[in-house]
C-alpha cells in the first residue's frame, strides 16, 4: 500500500491547495495507516480500518485520521486500485460557540496601545484590520499594500486558493495609512515587523494576545458576529470570511439567538421572569 500512499501524496501536493501542516498531517496519518495494517490494498476491509481506528480515544484525532484515509480510499477506488468504496463516519464532537470579543472590548483594548511609534501603529491597525474584514491571521500576513483599492482589499491566499474581495470599514483604512506612512521600511507586505521584513504569525499572535488576551482568529469569529447580531444575511457573511460551505457559518446562528434571548430577557416587561423560569 505504500506505493499507492506515496502517488497519493504526490497528488494532492500538485492538485490540491493544501497548507504544508495539512500535507504533514496526512503524511502521517497516511504512512501510519499502512504500517498498522501491513497488508495489500486489494485485501483491505472495513474491519482494518474500524481496528485502526479504534485505537484513538480523541474523537478530533479520529476524525483527521478518518478524512485522511476516506480521501486516499476514494482516490484509489476512482483509479480502479480498489474494487471496494469505504465511506466510514466519523465521530460526532460537541461543537461549542466560537470565542469573540464585543465591539467595546475591542475598543477599549485598542485605547491602551502606544502609537506615538509605528510599532504601535502596526499594532493597532493589525488588530482594527483583523476586526474590519474577518481575515485569517495567515490571510493577512501574506497581504500586499497593492491588494487595497479604493476602500476593498483583495484576499489573493485564502483556504483552496480562493480569491475574495471584503470591504474595510474607514476608522481601519485611516489607521493602515497612518502606520504605513510612518513606518520605516519600504516593503510589498502590509504587515512587516520591526527590520522591515514581512510580519511572522507567532508575532502577530503574540500582539493579539498583548492586547487583547485572545488568538488573532478571536477577531474573525468577532467580525462575523458582529455582523449575524446586526442582522446580516447569513450568505453574506459566508462570502465575506470565505467560507466553502453555508455549513461552516451556520454556527454564528447560535449567537444570534442568544443575542435574541438576551434583549428580550433585558428590554421585555416579562423578561425578569423569564430569567426565573
Amino acid at each position: 500500500m505504500k506505493a499507492e500512499i506515496d502517488a497519493y501524496l504526490r497528488r494532492c501536493k500538485t492538485a490540491l491547495a493544501l497548507s504544508r501542516a495539512t500535507m504533514e498531517a496526512y503524511e502521517n496519518d497516511l504512512n501510519q495507516f499502512c504500517e498498522a495494517l501491513n497488508k495489500p490494498l486489494k485485501l483491505l476491509d472495513s474491519d482494518d480500518i474500524y481496528a485502526f481506528l479504534a485505537r484513538f480515544d480523541n474523537p478530533r484525532t479520529l476524525n483527521r485520521k478518518l478524512s485522511a484515509i476516506n480521501g486516499f480510499l476514494d482516490w484509489c477506488y476512482e483509479r480502479l486500485l480498489s474494487d471496494e468504496v469505504y465511506k466510514i463516519k466519523g465521530a460526532k464532537i460537541p461543537r461549542g460557540l466560537p470565542k469573540y470579543l464585543s465591539a467595546e472590548t475591542i475598543d477599549r483594548a485598542l485605547e491602551t496601545i502606544d502609537q506615538s511609534g509605528w510599532i504601535g501603529k502596526r499594532d493597532y491597525a493589525l488588530i482594527l484590520f483583523l476586526y474590519a474584514t474577518g481575515a485569517r491571521i495567515s490571510e493577512a500576513l501574506k497581504a500586499q499594500i497593492a491588494d487595497i483599492e479604493d476602500g476593498w482589499i483583495r484576499i489573493r491566499f485564502g483556504k483552496g486558493a480562493k480569491e475574495r474581495v471584503v470591504p474595510i470599514a474607514k476608522r481601519a483604512l485611516i489607521a493602515l495609512d497612518s502606520y504605513i506612512a510612518d513606518r520605516p521600511f519600504f516593503s510589498d507586505r502590509l504587515f512587516i515587523n520591526y527590520v522591515g521584513k514581512p510580519l511572522s504569525r507567532i508575532f502577530a499572535f503574540r500582539i493579539a494576545q498583548r492586547v487583547l488576551g485572545v488568538s488573532p482568529h478571536a477577531l474573525r469569529h468577532s467580525f462575523a458576529t458582529s455582523l449575524i447580531v446586526g442582522g446580516a444575511d447569513l450568505r453574506v457573511v459566508q462570502e465575506l470570511l470565505g467560507h466553502a460551505s453555508l455549513n461552516s457559518t451556520q454556527i454564528y446562528t447560535h449567537l444570534e439567538r442568544r443575542h435574541l434571548l438576551e434583549s428580550v430577557n433585558s428590554c421585555h416587561p416579562l423578561g425578569a421572569a423569564l430569567r426565573l423560569a
